[in-house]
């Protein structure tokens, strides 16, 4: 799985957080915030970003696989790659496909990359050693790199090339969907409680998992007959937090769906090399 988690926090307010001093220590916040993260990214379906940096050396999208279908006859001097067809009398002719044009597209080719995404946002792109500047392509949701400056991302790239040697093509980029308001106030809600029962905060009257009511005169206790039974629902007990996995993830999926197809040329990723 290309997305393995955050790497570092999602933002948290804890303006309503009851009991944390104002001097906590900020590495504990840092800290269990991380954890929240983590525990939400999951219960969430594993879709919310940014993610860690990765790399990829991913493969061009080619004319034919852009157009499909869409191909026109040749004209004179045209210059593209020839598809073979039998038209409706049953003659071999040629078409020409003219760039990577689509129903929504004209003019010059449209030179594109389809990268695993959703995309959050694109750290540097690399072609022969040399990083291009910002300007030079733009991010199409969800998951396609265009190429704006008027050139093309290389059809063929050295695989055996460093990112930074020439013949090299990579791109360093961040997946997820951006945090909503949403987002932020369940993971501050969650980081609150741990802090909490770490005894950072004042108040620890925190409720063990197994209790559902306490009457404290009568000294009435209810014990869920499951302990286990609101996490396997995907769910927390804390009403912020659950009232945004309810909306993001009624049906409690753990990961979000994808469609593969054995025709579609995934990027390359190194996982692994000496001294990295």
């Amino acid at each position: 799985m290309l997305h393995q988690g955050p790497c570092e926090p999602w933002p948290v307010d804890l303006t309503c957080c009851q009991g944390v001093p104002e001097d906590v220590d900020p590495g504990l916040v840092e800290r269990w915030s991380t954890v929240a993260s983590q525990i939400l990214w999951r219960l969430s379906g594993r879709r919310w970003g940014p993610s860690c940096p990765i790399t990829v050396r991913p493969c061009s999208r080619g004319c034919l696989e852009a157009s499909g279908a869409n191909v026109r006859w040749a004209a004179a001097g045209t210059v593209g790659r020839w598809v073979p067809y039998i038209d409706h009398a049953g003659v071999w002719r040629n078409a020409a496909v003219c760039g990577c044009e689509t129903d929504c597209h004209c003019g010059s080719e449209l030179c594109e990359v389809r990268l695993d995404g959703p995309i959050y946002d694109i750290l540097d792109v690399t072609v022969d050693g040399q990083e291009l500047e910002p300007e030079a392509y733009r991010v199409d949701v969800p998951n396609l790199l265009v190429r704006t400056d008027g050139g093309c991302w290389p059809g063929c790239s050295d695989l055996l090339a460093d990112c930074d040697q020439p013949g090299g093509f990579c791109v360093t980029y961040r997946v997820g969907l951006r945090l909503d308001e949403a987002a932020i106030a369940a993971v501050s809600e969650l980081t609150c409680q741990l802090l909490a029962a770490c005894g950072v905060a004042d108040c620890r009257c925190q409720l063990p998992g197994s209790v559902q009511r306490v009457v404290r005169q009568g000294v009435t206790v209810d014990l869920v007959s499951e302990p286990t039974s609101i996490w396997r629902e995907g769910r927390t007990g804390l009403p912020m937090v659950d009232a945004w996995l309810a909306t993001v993830n009624p049906h409690n999926l753990t990961r979000s769906s994808r469609v593969l197809s054995p025709d579609m040329r995934r990027p390359r990723v190194t996982s692994w090399r000496p001294g990295a």
